[in-house]
């Protein structure tokens, strides 16, 4: 089911919105989504076919809420369902989320009364100078003490007539909302990091597999050469050329060692565990498969589903009810209040008809002098809504740059690939050629050497670019918004939360 609307999911919340009707200040209505193409040109059926795959593009397609299932990897799925339970920015997001559903709910009792009950025992000593003096009759001598015993149940309610604490909850609400959506965000980009890393890691396993390829070529280059120099076939400077060749290649794996041994501690950072307790196997390319249909998104699905632009927008509407609190800020505040209850010298007597007491209040409150608060505070109000709306408007903006972005590159990474691939079996054939011609006498040891080098960054160039395809897949899904609306991502209950 596609995103819609934006549901508060608090009972009374929703009560009070419905009744904004009265409320002074704006309402809010969410921005429409631009009609607007997604690319500039038109986007192909499907990219060109590279390493004999091609990924189809499908217009207004769905993204399932488990996306990175599409890389058909147990391994990543197992890591991926680890995280969720373990990340402690998971935990952070649900507490955050949570404590804004029940600041809203706290802020719902302002629209009802405020009852309380009270009970005192008040002892008192009274002079029967002072009755006397005002004519109470009595001695001057001192009265006896007494004790006043008070029951009584005051009820105070606050009239909402120009809907501020309406308003207030709105506000308040929207605040969870955004919450809610900043939930969504830190799953997408969790879930997303971790397939980037998976990738990652992936690359680089493959990459100084590669790198121990062409050093054990090398070493056999200069085993060969060595036993050259000894029948007197070569000149020893080509034995120390070979040796300088070989000793490039093996600099170039430590640095690759430790991007992986960093790859795999962030991977055990993002699954909510040390480094020293992570054991999962390496992740390799052949793990991986590409995802083959990829969807892209109508424009107005995109600002439904991206948790970014959802979060905007409940900013949005915080702004503009925070400019109807200002304004009911600057109109008359009606209170009623009442109490009933009993007063009696002794407990014994204390609930009889004669104790009863009671009262009713009205009260009219109207600011009419307050320094220019309320009218700069409205002011501020004003100012917050058109920032709102600037960054609502910057978000979008951004948010369709990153989408075209992402199938943009989708398709040069086939390209990309493609392109490697026949450059890496051309320079694979060009060594053999190259070698078996060196061992004939047919080419000179340089000749070897370009040609050795060049098929070096072949492999590695096609390494990368396949690692690339994988990651910017993950890039886009997390762009369309990760289909968190096939999920339940968290259920806040009245002990705790759970995920």
């Amino acid at each position: 089911m596609k995103p819609t609307g934006f549901p508060s999911g608090l009972s009374l919340a929703a009560l009070a919105l419905g009744l904004t009707g009265c409320a002074v200040g704006p309402n809010f209505h969410a921005p429409a989504a631009p009609a607007v193409p997604l690319t500039p040109a038109p986007l192909p059926a499907a990219t060109v076919a590279a390493a004999g795959q091609a990924q189809a593009l499908t217009p207004g397609a769905d993204i399932p809420g488990d996306w990175w299932a599409l890389y058909h990897s147990p391994q990543l799925n197992a890591l991926i369902t680890a995280a969720l339970a373990h990340n402690p920015s998971l935990t952070v997001a649900q507490a955050t989320l949570w404590q804004a559903e029940e600041n809203t709910r706290a802020e719902e009792g302002a629209l009802l009364p405020s009852i309380s009950g009270s009970f005192t025992a008040e002892r008192n000593q009274t002079s029967g100078a002072g009755l006397a003096a005002f004519g109470a009759g009595g001695s001057s001598s001192a009265i006896p003490a007494y004790t006043l015993y008070n029951a009584s149940i005051p009820v105070s309610y606050t009239l909402d007539l120009f809907g501020g604490t309406r308003r207030q909850v709105e506000s308040l609400a929207a605040q969870a909302e955004y919450q809610r959506d900043e939930l969504e965000a830190t799953y997408l980009t969790l879930t997303a990091n971790i397939v980037t890393a998976a990738v990652q890691e992936a690359s680089l396993t493959a990459q100084i597999n590669a790198t121990n390829q062409v050093i054990a070529s090398d070493q056999q280059v200069l085993t060969i050469l060595q036993a050259q120099v000894t029948l007197g076939g070569v000149a020893q400077a080509q034995v120390l050329q070979q040796l300088s060749v070989l000793a490039q290649a093996q600099a170039t794996l430590p640095p690759l060692q430790s991007q992986l041994a960093q790859a795999r501690n962030q991977l055990a950072a993002y699954a909510g565990t040390f480094p020293g307790e992570f054991h999962e196997a390496d992740f390799t390319l052949a793990d991986l498969q590409l995802p083959q249909n990829i969807p892209v998104s109508l424009p107005s699905a995109i600002v439904a589903q991206r948790p970014d632009i959802r979060a905007v927008t409940a900013q949005l509407h915080e702004a503009t009810a925070n400019l109807g609190v200002a304004d009911a800020a600057m109109l008359p505040q009606i209170t009623l209040s009442a109490s009933i209850g009993h007063e009696a010298l002794d407990t014994a007597t204390l609930f009889t008809p004669q104790t009863l007491m009671w009262d009713l209040a009205a009260g009219v409150v109207q600011p009419l002098f307050e320094g220019g608060t309320l009218s700069a505070k409205r002011k501020a109000a004003v100012a917050a809504l058109q920032g709102a709306g600037a960054q609502y408007q910057s978000t979008v903006i951004a948010a369709f740059q990153n989408v075209a972005d992402a199938l943009v590159v989708l398709q040069y990474d086939a390209t990309t690939l493609q392109a490697a691939d026949a450059a890496r079996d051309a320079a694979a054939q060009s060594l053999a050629v190259t070698e078996a011609q060196y061992r004939l006498g047919g080419q000179p040891f340089t000749a070897v050497l370009t040609a050795e080098t060049t098929y070096q960054n072949t492999m590695l160039a096609q390494v990368k670019a396949q690692a690339a395809r994988l990651a910017d897949s993950a890039a886009l899904y997390q762009a369309l918004g990760g289909g968190w609306w096939h999920r339940q991502d968290v259920t806040v209950k009245c002990c705790g939360v759970i995920p």
